[in-house]
């Protein structure tokens, strides 16, 4: 078995797609597909479930995956102290975050990172924020930029970047009777509001808690995945929605929406850096966690 095995079964495990994780390896679909099949060979048991439309992880490949990403990870480790004879890092690390965080602060940090490390290489995901923890917590990124949820794990490591309001926002022109343009005065108007949320994750944690300390049974028009989504649906006259005020900052549509002055406050987002407190050993890690130290002072 050799890190290029580990690597193709990396890429495939987290797409579950062999088109896209073969476009990733640089290889043909033909060529991924033989080396996976080598692998199983090595190991003996079956790590893909395969049919025609469909690549899942078998219960073997589940446990597999948590061994190829420790491996993975020590091979960057080791490679690095055999091979680089200078003070210069060489390697690459991953790192996740929502659209709006990649352009409101990780743009100016991989700018001075570039400057800093210029032989690291950064493997940029974006997706659901809500996602950016567990993606941590599962080993399937270096770093990511979140929000600090109520309660987080002794594992994690978290460093603050900046503080962002949660706010209610409604479209700027009445679309649907049941949308209103001001905020109710009564727990029973609140309760004929129709709601647009995250799924999950830190702002769907504390709406609930504010619908739950007011007393408000919420009417829930819909949930989505991406705070992007939600300012795009409310400026479409959908219903009211809850964002990091960052998010609206952001949006194209932010002219579309407004916010609702509603009290009491929600607690705003504490936006930072994460990362597993174990790879902070990792010195690629650990310089780009230290750039965000020296963004501090």
């Amino acid at each position: 078995m050799n890190i290029k095995a580990i690597k193709h079964f990396l890429a495939l495990a987290e797409s579950l797609h062999f088109g896209r994780a073969s476009e990733e390896c640089h290889i043909s679909i033909s060529a991924l597909s033989r080396n996976i099949r080598q692998l199983e060979d090595e190991v003996g048991v079956a790590l893909f479930a395969r049919d025609n439309r469909t690549v899942t992880l078998t219960q073997e490949g589940k446990k597999f995956l948590v061994y190829a990403r420790e491996a993975s990870s020590q091979w960057r480790l080791i490679r690095h102290e055999l091979l680089d004879d200078s003070d210069q890092l060489h390697g690459e690390i991953s790192i996740y975050c929502s659209v709006t965080a990649s352009y409101s602060f990780l743009f100016e940090l991989l700018n001075r990172f570039r400057q800093v490390h210029p032989g690291i290489e950064i493997k940029l995901h974006t997706g659901d924020p809500d996602e950016a923890i567990s993606r941590i917590l599962d080993g399937k990124e270096d770093l990511t930029i979140a929000a600090r949820p109520n309660n987080m794990p002794r594992s994690l490591a978290f460093k603050g970047i900046s503080f962002s309001p949660l706010v209610f926002i409604a479209p700027n022109e009445q679309h649907l009777p049941s949308v209103p343009m001001t905020p109710p005065d009564s727990a029973e108007a609140w309760a004929n509001v129709p709601m647009i949320l995250s799924e999950a994750g830190v702002s769907r944690h504390r709406i609930d808690d504010w619908f739950y300390q007011q007393n408000i049974s919420p009417k829930i028009y819909a949930q989505v995945a991406g705070n992007e989504a939600i300012v795009s649906m409310v400026s479409l006259g959908f219903g009211i929605g809850v964002v990091p005020k960052i998010v609206l900052d952001n949006s194209p549509l932010q002219d579309r929406v407004k916010i609702w002055p509603v009290l009491p406050e929600l607690a705003p987002y504490d936006i930072g850096l994460f990362t597993l407190q174990k790879n902070l050993k990792n010195p690629m890690v650990s310089a780009f966690w230290e750039l965000m130290a020296e963004r501090s002072t």
